[in-house]
């Protein structure tokens, strides 16, 4: 883990994001360990809180991914792309921009720089900064309404920047269980999946396709297999029946946590989450 000597944090707004629990799951990272491994990094808080000297960071929403490389390799021209949507953030530019995604393929037309400056200025001006997509991949969410948005964070982008260049960080948009093959017992894994959703209030909605209870086992199946070589792993959940039966042969803590996305208004507000591990 290297000494923190670069001011940084998310830069994007992420429903289920860990920033506020951060106190609670730096009380579960090993003293001592070479690599650190994210396999649904979202908008990681919990990297940017270690600033590892080597990880694997991963996520399948292969646009979030995009900034991320973006960051690393072209963050001067991304500040100037920024710049531009900032002095133009109005309704009808943001559905104007958010109208670009009418296909994938369209957007694979696009310059991974373009791309990124796309999400980040859409995360930061539509409503409660939610990533949503529909059924085709497609980005859906309205305008937010901000008075004063930051689209354009330039110190925060240019350390990230230095950061991931510094260090030895791999970036990948792949599927979890493949990221973490080359984990052994120096290792640290931090899983954040797409929370299970028994009554499907829970915000779920990153990529296409959904994160069913199928893939919740087989996510707890990849946690075993990872257990069986001995390799430190904390993974963050909802705290439901399902999850904590799933578990059980693992510390299950109970930790509670502000959410402000949900269908359900009942649902919003404070919640309560488990943290399991492994050791």
């Amino acid at each position: 883990m290297s000494k923190k000597n670069l001011l940084i944090k998310p830069y994007l707004k992420w429903a289920g994001g860990k920033r506020q629990l951060i106190p609670e799951l730096k009380k579960y990272v090993p003293k001592n360990f070479e690599t650190y491994y994210e396999p649904f990094v979202g908008a990681g808080a919990l990297f940017f809180f270690l600033q590892p000297k080597k990880a694997f960071i991963n996520d399948h929403n292969e646009q979030l991914i995009c900034t991320y490389k973006t960051i690393r390799d072209n963050v001067d021209e991304l500040i100037e792309l920024l710049k531009i949507h900032q002095s133009k953030n109005t309704k009808e530019y943001f559905e104007e921009i958010r109208a670009l995604n009418k296909s994938p393929e369209f957007l694979k037309s696009m310059s991974y720089v373009e791309q990124a400056a796309r999400l980040i200025f859409l995360n930061k001006t539509c409503y409660n900064g939610l990533y949503r997509v529909n059924s085709q991949g497609l980005f859906n969410v309205p305008y937010g309404r901000y008075k004063n948005p930051k689209i354009c964070e330039e110190a925060l982008l240019k350390n990230i920047s230095l950061y991931l260049n510094s260090c030895e960080i791999c970036i990948t948009s792949g599927d979890y269980s493949e990221v973490v093959l080359g984990a052994d017992r120096k290792s640290y894994v931090y899983f954040d999946p797409p929370y299970h959703s028994p009554d499907n209030t829970s915000f779920t909605g990153y990529q296409s396709g959904g994160f069913d209870e199928s893939e919740q086992v087989r996510l707890k199946k990849t946690f075993d297999n990872l257990t069986k070589k001995n390799v430190k792993c904390v993974l963050s959940n909802s705290n439901t029946e399902f999850i904590r039966d799933l578990y059980k042969d693992y510390d299950i803590i109970t930790v509670t946590a502000n959410r402000a996305i949900n269908s359900r208004a009942d649902k919003r507000g404070r919640v309560r989450e488990v943290i399991i591990k492994n050791f």
